[in-house]
C-alpha cells in the first residue's frame, strides 16, 4: 500500500485496461454526481417496503433495524413489525415483552427498549407527530447523528448527509482518501464531502442512492464496471478500489464459554429473566451462565440452579453446543437436559420470586429470548 505525505503529490498507476478515459477529477467536477448517481438509483433501486410511503415513523424504523442486520432480515422484521405496531401510537402503547419479542433475534435490545421511548416521547411532548428538524429528531432516546439525518433527509427532504458504512466506502474509494474512514483527518473529509454532495432539492433520492450504492455496487469486493462514477473515481483509475478504505485494526475476539440447561417438570420449562442492565437485559433465557475456566459445564449448571433459585437436579444424556457471535465475542454454549429428583410431584416446585418461570412449550415461543437461547430452545424441544 502506498503512503504519502499529506498534501504532497500522489504518484498514481498506470490506468487499468478498460478505464479510458482518463479520469474526470471528483472534486472539480462534483456538480455532475449526483444526477449521475440519481438517475442511476431511479433505474436501479430496490423495491423495499419503507420506500411506498415514506412516512417519518416507517423510515425510522428502517434505518434502527438497518444497523443491526442485512436488508434481506431487515425487509422481513420490518413488515412482522408494522403488522403489529403500524404507527408511532401503537409503539408508544405497546408492552415492553411484545416490543422485544418483535426484535428478537436483531441484538441490541436497549435499541428497541429506545424505540420504546422514544415514540412515548412523540406522543407526550409533539402530539404524536414526528418532530421534523434534525435537532429535535437526534433529541429523541436512541437516535443519534445518522438516524436523525436519514429521517431529517429521507422522510421530510431536507438536504443534511446521512453517512454510514456504505457511504464512507464509496467516498473514501471516490477520492481515494489513504487514511482509516473514522480517524482524523479522514472522517472530517469523508462528511464535508457527504454534505457538499447533497442536492437541495433531491435529499431522499441522493441519500438513498448514495447508501444503494454501496451496497450493490462499491461493496466490500467492488464491482467498479457497473458503477455510474466510474469515470470520476480515483480509487478505480488508480487500481486500489480493493484496497480502500483503509483496514483500521481493531479488538480481536473474545471467546466466551456459556452453558444452559432445559429443565422441565410436569410439561412446563424453566425460564429466568435476565437483569434490567447489561447484555440482553429483560429478557428470558434457560437457566445457566458463565463457565469458569477448569469447570465441567454440567457443574456449572447444577451450581446454578442451587444458587439461583434453590433447586437440585440431576443432569441426564444427551445435548449439545452452538457457537454464537456477537460483536467482538465468540459465544459457545453448551446445553444439557435436567431433570429434579422427584419427578413424581403433582406441579412444579414453586420459585424464589418473579424472576424465574415455569412455562409451557407455547408461552416459550412467545418470550422474547437471546438469539442463542431461541436456537437451543429449536434444538431441545424438537428431540
Amino acid at each position: 500500500m502506498r503512503k504519502g505525505g499529506a498534501g504532497g503529490a500522489r504518484t498514481a498507476r498506470p490506468l487499468l485496461p478498460g478505464m479510458e478515459p482518463p479520469l474526470r477529477d471528483p472534486e472539480r467536477h462534483a456538480a455532475e454526481l449526483s444526477p449521475l448517481l440519481c438517475a442511476w438509483f431511479a433505474a436501479t433501486r430496490r423495491d423495499l417496503p419503507w420506500r411506498v410511503n415514506y412516512t417519518p415513523y416507517e423510515v425510522w424504523i428502517s434505518e434502527i433495524m438497518l444497523q443491526q442486520t442485512q436488508m434481506d432480515r431487515a425487509v422481513d422484521y420490518f413488515r412482522r413489525w408494522m403488522e403489529q405496531l403500524p404507527d408511532v401510537a401503537a409503539l408508544a402503547a405497546a408492552s415492553e415483552e411484545t416490543v422485544l419479542r418483535l426484535w428478537e433475534g436483531l441484538g441490541y435490545y436497549s435499541r428497541a427498549r429506545n424505540l420504546m421511548a422514544a415514540a412515548r416521547r412523540v406522543m407526550e411532548e409533539h402530539g404524536g407527530a414526528f418532530p421534523e428538524r434534525e435537532e429535535q429528531i437526534r433529541a429523541l432516546p436512541g437516535i443519534g447523528p445518522y438516524t436523525a439525518a436519514a429521517v431529517a433527509s429521507i422522510a421530510f427532504g431536507q438536504p443534511v448527509a446521512c453517512v454510514d458504512a456504505n457511504v464512507e466506502r464509496v467516498l473514501a474509494r471516490l477520492f481515494d482518501v489513504q487514511t482509516p474512514v473514522r480517524r482524523e483527518p479522514a472522517a472530517s473529509f469523508i462528511r464535508q464531502w457527504a454534505q457538499r454532495l447533497v442536492p437541495e432539492d433531491a435529499a431522499r433520492e441522493h441519500n438513498q442512492a448514495m447508501m444503494e450504492l454501496g451496497a450493490l455496487v462499491c461493496r466490500k469486493v467492488p464491482r467498479c464496471p457497473a458503477c455510474p462514477w466510474g469515470a470520476y473515481c480515483r480509487a478505480r483509475q488508480r487500481g486500489v478500489a480493493g484496497e480502500r478504505p483503509v483496514k483500521d485494526d481493531g479488538p480481536g475476539m473474545t471467546a466466551l464459554t456459556t452453558v444452559a440447561g432445559i429443565l422441565t417438570a410436569r410439561g412446563r420449562i424453566l425460564v429466568h429473566r435476565r437483569p434490567a442492565r447489561g447484555v440482553w437485559a429483560g429478557l428470558w433465557e434457560f437457566p445457566g451462565g458463565a463457565v469458569p475456566e477448569g469447570e465441567e459445564p454440567g457443574a456449572t449448571l447444577l451450581r446454578h440452579l442451587r444458587e439461583g433459585c434453590g433447586l437440585g437436579a440431576q443432569l441426564l444424556e444427551g445435548g449439545g453446543h452452538i457457537v454464537h457471535t456477537r460483536t467482538r465475542y465468540r459465544i459457545t454454549l453448551h446445553w444439557r437436559r435436567l431433570r429434579l429428583p422427584d419427578d413424581a410431584a403433582p406441579s412444579p416446585p414453586p420459585l424464589p420470586d418473579d424472576a424465574w418461570r415455569w412455562v409451557t412449550a407455547e408461552e416459550l415461543a412467545d418470550l422474547p429470548l437471546p438469539a442463542p437461547h431461541r436456537k437451543v430452545a429449536g434444538l431441545a424441544l424438537a428431540q
